[in-house]
């Protein structure tokens, strides 16, 4: 009789129990990496804000920033407003960061995002591959995704444990006078090589955040294209330590179908810096896409 009750009791809480609900969007392992751990977050954070403050004034002083009022850099602070908000789920850190964007004059097809939420993009990658808002989203969220994940700080970790030893960490929590040995590593945070794991997680991570931000995913699509038509067989900096093309391209398809959902009900930009102003599958027009800023004005 008393197994019968306490059976009863169990079916009877099971069935108002509230039921798990399974996440959107892109399944990846949450938490920080263990090699990521070896390293405090606040110092590779002062390090990558150091780095960046002295890139932008040697780029300043090389008449090779953009100012504030270009409107390219007004173009990716308003792209990135729109991204930094759904930010704060991939890192709890990201609610302290104080986000920056600048625009570097260089032919480089490239762009990155330092600790601390330091944004910065080459005119080259811009230029030369005309890149569509949706497209900007796409690699603006692709590298926020490597500041979220921590990938910078993994790398670092893995630098500290393999060729500096356990003293040198211990250091860095303070334990010795070599506690500033990170603040030397900052310069390389503007040289790291992620892995292919880092790479295809920022993938996936940064194709969320576009979505949520209202920026068509499926842009990666044509993303890839370009990026394989500029390299003619030799990876830009950019993709260097990318699977190829052809590898993203099928990866952002098979999961498509999960982030699709987000974008369509995500409010859509308002403002738009691309010609023609299209919204959506922009990456399906058989048109060549005309380059915001220099293209006819929209139809």
């Amino acid at each position: 009789m008393a197994s019968s009750l306490l059976s009863a009791c169990v079916l009877s809480l099971a069935a108002v129990a509230p039921v798990a609900m399974a996440r959107e969007g892109v399944e990846v392992e949450r938490g920080t990496s263990v090699l990521a751990r070896l390293v405090p977050a606040e110092q590779v954070e002062a390090a990558a804000q150091q780095q960046y403050l002295q890139l932008a004034s040697e780029a300043k002083t090389q008449g090779a920033l953009l100012p504030d009022n270009h409107p390219q850099v007004l173009r990716l602070r308003t792209i990135a407003s729109r991204i930094i908000p759904f930010a704060m789920d991939w890192n709890p850190r990201a609610k302290q960061w104080r986000w920056q964007v600048i625009v570097l004059n260089s032919k480089e097809l490239n762009a990155f995002c330092m600790p601390g939420g330091k944004i910065a993009f080459y005119t080259g990658i811009l230029d030369q591959l005309k890149l569509t808002d949706d497209e900007v989203a796409m690699v603006m969220g692709h590298e926020m995704a490597h500041a979220l994940r921590e990938h910078a700080r993994e790398q670092m970790g893995k630098t500290s444990a393999t060729r500096m030893g356990a003293g040198l960490i211990s250091s860095l929590f303070g334990l010795g006078n070599m506690g500033d040995a990170l603040l030397n590593m900052g310069g390389q945070l503007l040289t790291l090589k992620f892995s292919r794991g880092n790479e295809s997680e920022a993938d996936l991570v940064g194709m969320e955040l576009a979505a949520r931000a209202g920026y068509d995913p499926r842009a990666g699509i044509s993303l890839w294209q370009k990026m394989s038509a500029a390299s003619k067989g030799a990876p830009p900096q950019w993709m260097s330590t990318h699977p190829s093309s052809s590898n993203r391209i099928q990866e952002i398809q098979a999961n498509l179908p999960k982030v699709m959902p987000l974008y369509e009900k995500a409010p859509k930009p308002d403002q738009r810096f691309d010609a023609p102003r299209k919204i959506g599958a922009a990456h399906l027009a058989t048109e060549p896409l005309a380059y915001w800023g220099v293209a006819d004005t929209p139809r």
